[in-house]
């Protein structure tokens, strides 16, 4: 879809809130109006053409008492989706009586099979209902998404001579038109929820490329899973399954690729169910695992309720929600917010190579950590491609949390089990509603022999397009040729000014517990037994990294016993630590101003300023 008609299309639908529903309806509704009518509006167009059709076909299963209707009816629409009341919307808007037409938008509801039902459900939509006509706005708004100006399907709409008048609308522009929508409503209320929910596209596009074209070589004639556990709208799934066919088309590979995902925003979920059934056309969305049915999309918290358990996948894409707190997910399993450490789920415990037991549970503050425990959780051992992770995170997941915190423990996890292909940093204001830098993990099982036991660090936070209008706080943005870019440094896996490769232990250190000894009122060391007696009112924790010549005794020798001869090391409370620093590696100062500048811009003032005082000081 070109701009021009793309802008077209959101200008019709922005303008449908602002002419339909001021003066009813309190600007934070409008959203919970406007989003579900989309994309109810996007799955009838695509009925329209069948409907009799349909009809026709119900009244002969119903006639020959066949029960089991879904697959003759679902072929009939040609989607896994249809509507067996005698409406569309189109047919809807001919009614003027606001009560006649209630109730017969409520039959129209009633008629669709049981996804869209689902659907229906998680946008509230007959209450919704209930409040437009109460308010004498359900035809309007109905006449406004049926117009012909636009349209909301996936198929393009033709003129009597076979041209294309309005192009389809695909689940990507699909996707793009809700965010951006959502962001503009929110921003109208000044509240911030599209940046926790919603990766902007050209990022998207980015971490499905460094998630797929580093293994297209790999690629082979198979079935591939591509999973998200903050799914949004879809997009990450989408995208990355372009990728995959994409890849599989050039090499003349023969692939199927399953999408997976999990949503907790009602009708974020709503949406993705709704574009995925279009996009995918699959027969079902639900799968069978073992006696178990479930859902390709689940709802509810990837963090207390697994909705994929025991799954594995080629691939985990995700952009989990920063700095958001897990204290709901405690609530889920009946525990209060003090009560984490009883939180027990294997996703986020393992056992490590020495026999002791790793919790990776992180402060209640910030789960973004417990969804890429989830991922690591997903990764298949048994197959040559193994599962490669990208996830997007905030600075707090390189370095968060002491030695032995649930944080740091997964950080040693994954970097001791050399999963650590790489991080990148991504430039600041690349998001809706937040200024920071953001961070893209890489991890995978299969390492290139060439970077085994190498971490990558790549600094990205320069590559980038500024765009011509800011959206929101977003103010660049990552395009093809700065994707290009990227993953040039990170295939090429060479020492650059962008580009820094580092041995695992890099990153790892002790946390050690120092302590002064006791002494008596003449300042003589107290021992017991011939042994000083710590004064553990002394302690000091000292922080030695693992590539320290000569180790923890080294350090002690060399950096702590020529100052404090005295010192006690307790050996006893050594913990192992992991933090990674772009700052340490990246920095780069910023050359100071010359004497020159400086009294240069002072004489400047003097002349603005010449007389000034003399001149206050006559009045």
């Amino acid at each position: 879809m070109e701009q021009s008609q793309y802008n077209q299309l959101f200008s019709h639908i922005w303008n449908i809130a602002t002419d339909v529903l001021v003066y009813a309806f309190e600007k934070g509704e409008y959203k919970n109006i406007i989003m579900p009518m989309m994309v109810l509006r996007r799955i009838d167009v695509l009925l329209e053409p069948t409907k009799e059709a349909l009809l026709q076909q119900k009244k002969v299963l119903d006639d020959a008492h066949i029960d089991n209707q879904d697959p003759i009816l679902f072929n009939v629409t040609g989607y896994p989706f249809y509507n067996t009341s005698k409406f569309t919307m189109k047919t809807l808007k001919s009614e003027t009586d606001p009560l006649r037409l209630k109730m017969n938008f409520t039959d129209y509801l009633n008629g669709f099979s049981k996804d869209v039902q689902d659907i229906i459900d998680k946008f509230h939509l007959r209450q919704m209902v209930d409040n437009l006509t109460e308010a004498e706005r359900l035809g309007s708004i109905i006449e406004k998404f049926t117009d012909d100006k636009i349209n909301l399907s996936n198929q393009p709409v033709k003129d009597d001579e076979g041209n294309v008048r309005l192009p389809g609308l695909d689940n990507h522009t699909m996707g793009t038109i809700f965010e951006e929508l959502l962001r503009r409503f929110n921003e109208e209320n000044n509240v911030t929820e599209a940046g926790e929910h919603f990766t902007p596209r050209d990022y998207v596009k980015l971490l499905a490329d460094l998630a797929v074209l580093p293994v297209a070589d790999k690629i082979t004639d198979n079935t591939y899973h591509i999973y998200d556990g903050a799914c949004g709208t879809g997009g990450i799934l989408t995208i990355a399954k372009e990728r995959i066919l994409e890849i599989a088309q050039e090499r003349d590979k023969i692939v199927a690729v399953n999408i997976f995902g999990q949503e907790l925003q009602p009708d974020t979920f709503a949406t993705c169910k709704a574009d995925l059934m279009i996009s995918e056309n699959i027969s079902t969305f639900q799968y069978q695992k073992g006696m178990e049915t479930r859902e390709y999309i689940a709802f509810d918290s990837t963090i207390s309720r697994d909705g994929h358990a025991g799954e594995t996948f080629d691939f985990c894409i995700s952009n989990p929600p920063f700095g958001t707190p897990w204290k709901e997910d405690l609530k889920k399993r009946g525990l209060g917010e003090n009560e984490k450490k009883k939180f027990t789920d294997s996703r986020f415990t393992v056992i490590d190579k020495d026999g002791k037991e790793l919790s990776f549970i992180p402060d209640i503050g910030d789960a973004q950590m417990m969804f890429l425990a989830n991922n690591l959780s997903r990764m298949r051992e048994d197959t040559a491609l193994g599962t490669r992770i990208v996830e997007v995170h905030n600075g707090s997941s390189l370095f968060t949390g002491d030695a032995g915190s649930g944080a740091s423990n997964l950080r040693q996890y994954i970097i001791e089990n050399d999963l650590l292909e790489a991080i990148v940093a991504m430039p600041e204001k690349d998001f809706y509603n937040t200024g920071i830098g953001t961070f893209i993990w890489v991890i995978t099982n299969r390492k290139e022999e060439r970077r085994k036991g190498f971490v990558q660090l790549i600094d990205a936070t320069e590559i980038k397009s500024p765009l011509r209008k800011n959206l929101g706080e977003k103010n660049c943005e990552t395009t093809e040729a700065d994707r290009a870019k990227i993953l040039q440094l990170l295939m090429d896996f060479k020492e650059t000014p962008q580009s820094k490769i580092f041995p695992n232990e890099e990153f790892g250190y002790w946390s050690v517990k120092v302590y002064q000894p006791q002494r008596d009122e003449q300042g003589n060391i107290i021992r017991k037994k011939g042994v000083p007696v710590i004064d553990k009112k002394s302690k000091d924790t000292e922080i030695i990294p693992f590539r320290y010549e000569g180790g923890i005794e080294g350090f002690f020798e060399n950096e702590i016993k020529p100052y404090s001869p005295d010192a006690i090391i307790d050996m006893k409370s050594v913990e192992t630590g992991y933090e990674l620093s772009f700052t340490k590696y990246f920095y780069k100062s910023k050359q100071l101003r010359t004497i020159e500048e400086i009294s240069g811009d002072i004489r400047a003032i003097e002349e603005r300023t010449d007389g000034l005082l003399n001149e206050i000081l006559g009045q």
